[in-house]
């Protein structure tokens, strides 16, 4: 490191609030805005292309304040090549499949730099799986998945903006616990995670109720692919037995409402990546909230999601598993409640719970 954490930190945080009207300006100039339709919450055309100010913020910075390694490098490089992804689907707009071909190459051009999954531990005994080949695979996968669950849940004034905040806090202070297993590596991603956590919080000054700008696609896609690249670059990499588990807790609510999207859509025979309004926020707003108390709600459950990431490195191994099995239980039940998960799935989950009841009254008259 270049420079004292505490200097960056401000450094990344005053580079995005600086810069953001700049974006704003540009992204009006080259068409970069975002029209209302039936599905969206503005009633006005807003600019996007946001995220360049983040990654701006975050790339100026990384440069100037850290020691460059191959790691770092590639995730400028992959970074580069997210950020023109988003810019063109901004202004132009692509096909998904354009979008997906252009994050998949993104994705796999971190591995020659020496981010990839080389193996994930197994939670029941605690040895390590290697992946070899596979580990290229697993590694495009995850990226791919984080990139677009954060690019999904865009979909209120600084809700992925403050969920990305959020995850690069937890991100450094689980990769700050784990430090010692991971060697000099470990303090790099500290530092890289709160980089791009003050980067996103400087623009969020501009993004957060009533926002002024938009992430886009530019800054919800660099978002996620920074962030799942973190995570592969550090809690991946420590061999314990919820290793593999601590990243998806992180990121729960973007990659939980990817899952419920698949499913609602597979269910209605209807395109994966066709848009609807039946994400978390659009359901917990038909609950009465408004747009703000809304977001607001959303950074409770982040919150609460990274605590308990954080709470998985300090305990037992069995205490974990209790811990991730109330979450899932929690997570099903309030799912279910607000209607994410969608007519069928919601039946299928009553129709289980009532061939258990079935079960075990049966069970109990034997």
């Amino acid at each position: 490191m270049l420079t004292s954490l505490p200097m960056a930190f401000l450094l990344a945080l005053g580079i995005a609030l600086f810069i953001t009207p700049w974006v704003r300006k540009a992204a009006f100039q080259i068409g970069a805005v975002d029209r209302p339709d039936p599905r969206k919450v503005h009633s006005k055309i807003m600019p996007r292309m946001g995220g360049l100010a983040v990654f701006i913020a975050f790339g100026v910075t990384v440069l100037f304040t850290q020691q460059l390694d191959n790691r770092i490098i590639g995730l400028l490089i992959g970074g580069c090549m997210i950020i023109l992804l988003g810019i063109l689907d901004d202004t132009r707009g692509l096909p998904a499949k354009v979008k997906l071909a252009g994050q998949i190459a993104a994705a796999a051009a971190v591995i020659p730099f020496g981010i990839q999954v080389d193996f994930i531990t197994n939670p029941l005994n605690g040895h390590l799986v290697h992946l070899g080949a596979w580990g290229i695979p697993v590694t495009v996968f995850w990226i791919i998945s984080v990139t677009n669950a954060i690019n999904l849940i865009d979909g209120l004034d600084g809700l992925a903006g403050g969920t990305s905040f959020i995850a690069a806090l937890t991100l450094a202070a689980v990769t700050w616990q784990q430090a010692h297993l991971l060697g000099g590596l470990g303090m790099d991603v500290v530092s890289l995670a709160l980089i791009l956590a003050a980067a996103t919080l400087g623009f969020l000054r501009h993004n957060f109720y009533p926002a002024r700008i938009f992430l886009g696609d530019t800054g919800s896609m660099f978002l996620g692919y920074a962030l799942s690249v973190l995570a592969v670059m550090g809690v991946a990499k420590a061999a314990t037995a919820i290793s593999v588990i601590i990243p998806m807790v992180i990121l729960g609510i973007p990659l939980l409402d990817v899952f419920f999207a698949i499913l609602r859509r597979y269910q209605s025979h209807r395109p994966i990546f066709q848009p609807d309004k039946e994400h978390l926020h659009h359901r917990i707003m038909a609950l009465g909230l408004s747009h703000k108390q809304t977001v607001l709600a959303i950074y409770a459950i982040n919150l609460v999601l990274g605590i308990s990431a954080f709470l998985l490195t300090v305990i037992t191994t069995s205490q974990a598993v209790l811990l991730l099995f109330i979450l899932a239980v929690v997570i099903i039940v309030a799912a279910n409640k607000i209607g994410v998960i969608g007519r069928a799935t919601r039946a299928g989950i009553q129709s289980s719970v009532s061939v258990s009841q079935n079960l075990q009254q049966r069970s109990s008259k034997m």
